[in-house]
């Protein structure tokens, strides 16, 4: 069984980092992604990168982590998501213990 699949059966929290890219800064992208990854109980941030993207970190339950990524992806948005999103890059990572809240940086 890989991490991942063990992370589902165990309820072990898993942690992403999303790569966001489109119209996605100085909209208020940052402050509704925070407000979604709580409602949805997870800790991490957003931030703006030099290049216009927005880095999402999230860590939780891998339930809440996905749903995050889909409102992330949905297109159109039901949530009345800012600005325009044009792709989303994942990357999977390890769990960091003392993670809690989510911030925009």
């Amino acid at each position: 069984m890989g991490v991942e699949q063990e992370a589902e059966v165990s309820g072990a929290p898993v942690r992403v980092t999303l790569f966001v890219r489109g119209e996605v800064q100085g909209v208020g992208f940052r402050w509704w992604t925070r407000a979604r990854a709580l409602e949805l109980g997870l800790a991490g941030h957003a931030r703006n990168t030099a290049d216009g993207r927005v880095e999402v970190v999230a860590q939780g339950r891998r339930a809440a982590v996905d749903a995050l990524e889909a409102l992330l992806r949905e297109t159109p948005s039901t949530t009345r998501r800012p600005g325009h999103v044009e792709s989303v890059v994942v990357q999977q990572g390890v769990p960091r213990d003392g993670i809690s809240g989510f911030v925009e940086r």
